[in-house]
């Protein structure tokens, strides 16, 4: 039986999604963004949301992005299976939304700049902030839990 994260991500993959966000659905930081996003969608399925802390999450469904990539900077995969990564995932998602207004300073060089700049900062410093373990701990940990469930042992 699927879980309700993972039907959720079925029933949204077979709805004409524009952008495909993969988040960290254990960063209540992210989650808030999330849960900001999905009130603006409305249900439409404009953006498909997955999930990368999802025991049944997929690289290969999703532009082949493996969890520790995913888990270093946001992602976000189009229809045509292009991969955006960073402030543009923010940018796209908006504009898809109908907010682009909100990210359309970071288009100009020097704003986009400072964006990117700050962004990559927040990156490397969310799980700290957030009060979680380091990434190589967080990977260990799932690579043991999906090692325990049905026998999906990852080695290394």
């Amino acid at each position: 039986m699927l879980s309700s994260k993972t039907q959720s991500q079925a029933t949204t993959a077979t709805q004409p999604w524009q952008i495909k966000l993969l988040y960290d659905g254990e960063c209540p930081l992210c989650l808030r963004e999330v849960n900001f996003l999905q009130k603006r969608d409305a249900g439409r399925g404009l953006v498909a949301f997955v999930d990368i802390a999802d025991e049944f999450y997929n690289p290969e469904d999703n532009g082949n992005i493996d969890f520790k990539t995913a888990m270093g900077r946001i992602h976000a995969v189009l229809p045509d299976g292009t991969i955006v990564k960073n402030v543009e995932v923010f940018r796209r998602v908006y504009e898809v939304l109908g907010m682009g207004w909100i990210y359309a300073i970071t288009k100009l060089p020097i704003f986009g700049f400072i964006a990117d700049t700050l962004y990559g900062i927040w990156a490397d410093l969310r799980l700290k902030l957030t009060g979680r373990p380091d990434l190589a701990t967080i990977e260990r940990d799932r690579n043991q839990k999906l090692c325990n469930l049905e026998g999906r042992c990852k080695v290394e």
